[in-house]
């Protein structure tokens, strides 16, 4: 006997125990889970291998040759850049890089600020420098103080002096060189002296002829380069803010050709004076290659810093004083071996799939529950929605947890770059709110499907599109610095964007790393602008609590069948069962139209009476209907048609009726599957249409079909559904091995084998079984018997009859026997509405108040039976005649059963009989007859 309704911890610990349970029914499923990323790292791991043993190739590593290197004719072998062709020079060795001049970033003619519709500025030169060519490269300075700023800037660009080839790179440092070439992230090649594009000399005024070429040597690289000039220009601006609007309308980015003004670098000295130097610097970094994946390096930099500090010492010590920035070159560099780190390359890809794969697990596991009914099964046994959906979020999120994490372990014990150099914090924090997501985005799926293999369908279609589409169509706008930064968060709003966007800074940082010999991304890194993980993970955030909220509250109008404002007045307090006379309240109702029986009117008369005073009663029906708008020009259904009744405690009352009279949408209206049109009803007191949730509570139901776990065994299903009432221990013990016992299911292992191995039979008597336990007051069987036996079916009867005792059964059968064997009271359903109700020898004795005369003798003598029945009962009536056989329906009133006797005694003198009968009325007469009345006065109606 359970002790009151089970408590939200007591049903949260009963569901994951069924979750525990299924869990470990599925192994065999969750090791194939775990071993695709498992396989998927080891391919990765293969791969990576194979092609380090291609690139190690002697073909690719640094040249080597066989040189006399003391000169006794004994070579030795001697690798080095001089021995290599242009696939080996990579891995080479470089102890001493070559020094290059220190240079400037020059836009080119075409692109240098000019006057424009956009920039008022006069100061600018007229645009028709563009044809010529001769257009200047401009510095802008601001500051506090512009009489040092126009100090300053006249000092940017000297005269220079003249090239002495003696000493090359020390005449270059006194000449402002500058070039508008694209660099690389390594500068052991400087790109401006190994390109078709002009090197470019700075200076106040270009005098004529002032284009000149001059060899230069680094190591054992001879250039002839040549050198024009280019003047340089400073202009002042009144603010900073005047120099960011300039740059920003000269942005390369979204303008075209015509409209593009480029400076080489702005200065803000600030309050900068003789005493104090203070500057900052704005420099172009959007400069890109060939492949627009690369942004400017940094290392033509160093010389707009030299510039200001060059112009701040002549402004103090006067034009002869220099500091003299004469080359600049690379860190030494080591043999290194040709390497490519597979794994974060196409890491993106293969990670989101493996990602991804979850989404449809949990998603069919959802909606496999939603399309057999389970949900909606352990609601009616009493699982509220909180501990529900604690629980089943919880469980998946565990199982997502621990596939990520044997995922990360397994990838970095196989020594995948992706896991190993990346902070394993960050990784974590990712994919813990990433599978939070995930989790979130299937619950709110699941509830716009209701069939598993759609389902399925669309959850892997989803995992192979995010994919796809990520990988060859995002990561392409990713890459395109031009691409606006702001589309691209708009992007990451779509679950499979914001994952491929977090794997893929993880792999470029892993790339990077590897090849650079660094670190991968840390904590740090998430401040810079180039960095979008912080933007994720905000953005998964945000996803995450909006898909929860969206997920909960559609479930809550879909399968709780609450209305879609129900939040305005959830904190209205809900009615106690306590206060039944408060809560009966009569429902108004349309005049009913169809003639009710004597029967049937008595039963709404009594209703009536019910809900005007306080009552007992288990189950009150007040004028409950059910309608089904019509569809494509059809009619409305009538489902049930103001059904009117009212069972007390301790009752069992059957309904019967053909097929589609509307039983099982009754059935369904009480347990709460589907809403009544208008009317209600009333259980324990409480109104199906508001307090639904409590009355699970004290529910039990037999559905007309078996809903079951599969993998659960008959014996966990009775543990399960035990527990939400509230039964524990020893009691919830006793009472599963007592309804096992009860339905016969006890013995011979048959308990502890899945439900999916069980019969029809064995089936439909665990449901049964889960019905009744846990001591429910009401009780709805919609059909139970089906598929049994005539041995179960007994047996399933006697457990009934034992079960009426204290509570109140509604049942419905298609079996006369088993509704005159257990049903107190009997209502026959016919078109959705009552034609009568009463016990079964009331009923009998109501519609079949005749007897059932039999006769068969040979056709000759067909009229003398005719005449000796007519004899007996003037008012016979012959229903049945076929070859001498004939059966007369014989009022009670009018004949004796002794003179049936004699009757046909002195027949039998007088001609053969070969068997007659005389029966009583049967229940089964009773239903065809009520059944057939019913429909003829619906034709006629």
């Amino acid at each position: 006997m359970a002790d009151g309704p089970a408590s939200f911890w007591t049903q949260a610990n009963a569901l994951l125990r069924k979750n525990l349970t299924f869990q470990k029914r599925d192994v065999k499923s969750n090791i194939r889970l775990i071993l695709v990323p498992i396989v998927l790292c080891l391919l990765l791991v293969l791969i990576q291998n194979l092609v380090n043993k291609e690139l190690d190739k002697p073909s690719n590593r640094c040249g080597c040759k066989c040189v006399d290197t003391n000169g006794d004719g004994k070579c030795e072998e001697v690798c080095g850049i001089e021995y290599s062709d242009l696939d080996q020079v990579g891995s080479c060795p470089i102890p001493s890089p070559p020094e290059w001049p220190p240079l400037l970033q020059i836009p080119a003619s075409k692109y240098r600020a000019v006057q424009t519709d956009s920039i008022s500025y006069r100061d600018l030169p007229d645009d028709s420098c563009k044809i010529s060519g001769s257009c200047p490269a401009t510095i802008l300075l601001t500051g506090t103080n512009q009489t040092f700023g126009e100090s300053m800037g006249r000092n940017f660009f000297s005269s220079g002096s003249t090239l002495n080839s003696s000493d090359i790179f020390y005449s270059l440092a006194y000449n402002i060189l500058g070039s508008e070439s694209q660099t690389e992230l390594m500068n052991f090649l400087e790109a401006a002296f190994f390109s078709n594009l002009p090197v470019y000399n700075v200076r106040p005024q270009c005098p004529p002829n002032s284009t000149f070429s001059f060899p230069l040597e680094f190591g054992s690289v001879a250039v002839q380069q040549e050198i024009s000039c280019v003047k340089g220009l400073h202009l002042w601006r009144n603010s900073s803010y005047e120099i960011n609007d300039e740059l920003y309308k000269g942005y390369r980015k979204g303008n075209p050709v015509g409209k593009i003004n480029e400076i080489i670098a702005a200065y803000d000295f600030f309050n900068s004076n003789r005493n104090g130097f203070n500057v900052n610097i704005w420099y172009n970094s959007t400069y890109k290659d060939d492949t627009g994946n690369r942004p400017m390096s940094l290392t033509r930099v160093p010389r707009s810093v030299n510039l200001a500090s060059n112009a701040y010492l002549q402004f103090l010590l006067g034009p002869s004083a220099r500091m003299l920035f004469e080359f600049v070159k690379e860190m030494p560099k080591a043999e290194t071996k040709l390497k490519l780190d597979f794994a974060s390359l196409l890491g993106p890809l293969f990670f989101t799939w493996v990602v991804s794969q979850l989404f449809p697990v949990v998603l069919i596991a959802l909606v496999y529950e939603k399309q057999q009914k389970l949900r909606i099964m352990m609601k009616m046994h009493g699982l509220a929605d909180g501990p529900y959906w604690m629980i089943s979020y919880s469980y998946f999120l565990v199982v997502s947890s621990i596939y990520m994490l044997c995922f990360v372990i397994f990838g970095s014990l196989v020594g995948l770059k992706f896991f190993l150099l990346n902070d394993y914090s960050i990784q974590f924090v990712f994919y813990f709110i990433y599978i939070n997501l995930q989790v979130s985005l299937a619950f709110l799926v699941a509830a716009f499907f209701s069939n598993v293999k759609t389902a399925t369908v669309i959850g892997y279609m989803m995992v192979f599109a995010n994919g796809l589409l990520a990988a060859f169509l995002f990561q392409f706008f990713l890459q395109d610095e031009s691409f606006p930064r702001g589309w691209i968060i708009v992007m990451e709003i779509y679950p499979g964007f914001s994952l491929f966007r977090g794997l893929y800074e993880f792999s470029q940082y892993a790339f990077n790393a590897n090849y650079m010999g660094t670190d991968g991304m840390r904590w740090k890194d998430l401040s810079d602008g180039k960095n979008g993980m912080k933007d994720v993970l905000i953005i998964m955030i945000v996803q995450w609590l909006v898909f929860l909220f969206l997920a909960y509250y559609i479930d809550q109008i879909a399968s709780s069948g609450k209305d879609p404002l129900f939040f305005l007045w959830s904190s209205r307090k809900k009615p106690s069962p306590s206060f039944r006379k408060h809560s009966l309240r009569r429902q108004g109702s349309k005049v009913f139209v169809q003639m009710e029986k004597p029967d049937v009117a008595q039963e709404r008369e009594r209703v009536e009476q019910l809900l005007e005073s306080s009552t007992s009663h288990a189950i009150i029906c007040d004028n409950l209907k059910k309608v089904y708008p019509g569809k494509d020009g059809n009619p409305e259904k009538f489902a049930v048609r103001g059904l009117s009744l009212a069972l007390p405690q301790g009752e069992c009352f059957g309904m019967l009726g053909p097929n589609g009279a509307g039983k099982t949408t009754f059935i369904n209206m009480m347990i709460g599957l589907i809403k009544p049109s208008s009317g209600t009803a009333y259980a324990q007191g409480m109104d199906i249409r508001t307090n639904m949730d409590m009355i699970y509570t004290n529910m039990g139901v037999c559905p007309q079909h078996d809903l079951l776990w599969e993998k659960l065994t008959g014996r966990e299903h009775l543990l399960f559904y035990g527990r939400l009432k509230n039964l524990k221990g020893s009691v919830l013990t006793q009472a599963v091995e007592e309804s096992l016992k009860n339905v016969n299911l006890f013995h011979g292992g048959v308990a502890d084998k899945q439900a999916g191995k069980y019969s029809g039979g064995m089936k439909r008597r665990l449901s049964v079984a889960i019905s009744l336990i846990g001591d429910p007051k009401v009780v709805y069987m919609d059909e139970p018997s089906t598929g049994l036996d005539p041995a179960s079916r007994h047996n399933l009867w006697n457990v009934v009859k034992r079960a009426k005792q204290d509570r109140a059964i509604i049942l419905t059968t298609h079996s006369m026997e088993e509704a005159e064997h257990l049903c107190d009271r009997l209502g026959i359903f016919v078109d959705g509405s009552l034609q009568c109700i009463g016990n079964p020898k009331e009923l009998k004795a109501r519609y079949g108040g005749s007897y059932v005369f039999t006769m068969t003798t040979s056709s000759d003598n067909e009229e003398e039976v005719e005449h000796m029945v007519r004899h007996l009962s003037p008012n016979a009536n012959r229903i049945y005649h076929i070859s001498g056989t004939q059966k007369f329906e014989l009022p009670k009133q009018e004949v004796r059963i002794a003179d049936v006797f004699q009757a046909v005694e002195k027949a039998k003198s007088k001609f053969t009989v070969y068997a007659w009968g005389l029966a009583d009325t049967t229940l089964e007469d009773v239903f065809i007859k009520v059944a057939r009345s019913a429909q003829a006065f619906n034709v006629l109606s």
